[in-house]
């Protein structure tokens, strides 16, 4: 975890992965994940299916984590045993190069659509990897439903 002098003191500090950037996957299937978070990102990170066609890119530990809570599931379960494979068997652990690049393998860059512009999008502890035009598409529904997801959350106690 980062740590953070704060007059003298130092201080764990969380890291979040938050805005959105838009670059290019290159002929080799190459991604660069921008120098903001690469520190936070570390040296290995998991790229697995995402929803909604997008992929999720997880920093080592926080992958571990997800692991972690995927195997708690109950196997007799089939919608646990469904999830547990659309995650784990699509998920490959790769280094991040020297420039800051990491490697989508064909089956992920095929289920991604990933192809000239990718939207790379902080939230929270993970990077969601998307198509430019399935993004912009995403973000026009969800511009429309903002209110009314606010309203959910709201009764919920979340917001």
């Amino acid at each position: 975890m980062p740590v953070e002098n704060c007059g003298g003191f130092f201080t764990l500090r969380k890291f979040m992965l938050i805005g959105q950037f838009t670059h290019d996957i290159d002929p080799k299937k190459r991604l660069t994940l921008p120098s903001k978070w690469r520190s936070d990102l570390g040296k290995k990170v998991v790229v697995t299916t995402g929803l909604d066609t997008s992929l999720f890119v997880y920093p080592l530990k926080e992958w571990e984590k997800i692991a972690e809570k995927l195997s708690e599931m109950s196997f007799g379960n089939a919608d646990s045993r469904h999830f547990n494979r659309f995650l784990l068997t699509n998920a490959f652990e790769t280094d991040v190069d020297a420039q800051g690049r990491i490697l989508i393998p064909d089956v992920l860059k095929d289920f991604a659509h990933l192809e000239g512009k990718i939207v790379l999008a902080g939230v929270h502890s993970r990077v969601e990897v998307w198509n430019e035009e399935e993004w912009k598409r995403y973000q026009a529904r969800t511009m429309k439903e903002a209110d009314a997801l606010a309203g959910k959350l709201s009764d919920l106690g979340i917001l």
